[in-house]
């Protein structure tokens, strides 16, 4: 569906669009000033470096119109937020909320990073930090000041490591070498096998390699390797270990870059690895952020990112308290 432009209405009172756009599925919601979802719509992840910044938007624009059709309401709305991946620099967040003001779906805009709408999701606190873990990884933090840190977050080239793209390959990397002599044995090779239900680990990667096997269904090996490491595997809690030291990183780099390491804060923990709770690897990051930040909370975000988007579009217009964003909270429980 096209652009969705609503520029003759009168804007809508009291309601926001909050969209969460990841790599893998978009979500929109609809809600009141008062913290009421009207409604809630979710599509494909938005991906303007594949396909472009206009249509990627345009997908947005159909899943937005789909929400204020669903919930009752004309657009322009008040105000839409957009929290969305692949929007990791400066330049490219102006670039998308070009395009998003252009469609005019709400009187005002922002768009922001998507790990914004994971920080919020898990605190409303002035000085606070998130970690996301999913598909990749990354890192905000934000002062009562109103400074902020960040990071580029492109993948290896940014000096990232992990999520679950660097996760699969660890597995597939260690359980190839114990098959071939290269490496020590671990039940990770066995494991990942079984999963895909071929012989081997090596005989995963062919298939992956040859096409078929979707390179996408590697990310079912995170979830493997958090199991076979809570069996006491070695190979496989080194891995996880790793993770930890990595998320750690992020966060106590941000605290550093704050002025927040001796303060009390909030460490926000999301994404789809993180808020699976796996054992071993939230001890470490908590050991690991603790020893460098005492009075650091660590938080697993209990509610989806698009209830932080709600929050930051309610942020926005002046909206929140107490039973407002306890409404919220409740309405993505």
């Amino acid at each position: 569906m096209g652009p969705v432009t609503g520029t003759a209405e009168p804007a809508t009172p009291d309601v926001i669009v909050a969209v969460d756009g990841g790599n893998s599925k978009t979500d929109v919601a609809v809600a009141t000033s008062d913290g009421r979802l009207l409604a809630r719509v979710r599509g494909p992840g938005f991906e303007p470096q594949v396909r472009g910044v206009e249509a990627a938007v345009d997908v947005v624009g159909g899943l937005i119109a789909e929400a204020a059709s669903a919930a009752g309401v004309t657009l322009p709305v008040r105000h839409v937020e957009a929290c969305v991946a692949n929007a990791d620099l400066p330049v490219e967040e102006k670039r998308l909320l070009t395009a998003v003001e252009q469609r005019a779906w709400g009187r005002t805009a922002s768009v922001v990073n998507d790990t914004f709408a994971v920080l919020r999701s898990g605190t409303a606190a002035a000085d606070a930090v998130a970690v996301v873990c999913g598909a990749g990884i990354n890192c905000v933090g934000c002062a009562a000041d109103g400074s902020t840190a960040r990071f580029p977050a492109l993948g290896r080239i940014t000096g990232d490591w992990g999520g679950g793209g660097g996760l699969f390959e660890e597995v597939l990397w260690w359980s190839v070498r114990a098959e071939d002599g290269r490496g020590p044995s671990t039940a990770l090779a066995p494991a990942a096998a079984r999963h895909f239900g071929v012989a081997t680990a090596t005989e995963v990667a062919s298939r992956a390699h040859l096409g078929s096997l979707p390179w996408g269904r590697l990310h079912e090996l995170v979830p493997v390797l958090c199991a076979v490491a809570a069996e006491g595997d070695g190979v496989a809690g080194a891995i996880l270990d790793r993770q930890a030291e990595e998320v750690a990183l992020l966060a106590l780099t941000a605290l550093r870059r704050l002025g927040l390491v001796e303060k009390e804060v909030d460490v926000v923990l999301g994404g789809g690895i993180l808020a699976a709770r796996p054992a071993r690897l939230i001890a470490g990051i908590r050991l690991r952020v603790g020893a460098r930040a005492p009075l650091a909370r660590i938080v697993v975000a209990g509610v989806p990112p698009i209830a932080g988007a709600v929050l930051r579009g309610l942020d926005a217009v002046g909206g929140g308290g107490a039973a407002v964003e306890a409404r919220v909270r409740a309405g993505f429980a």
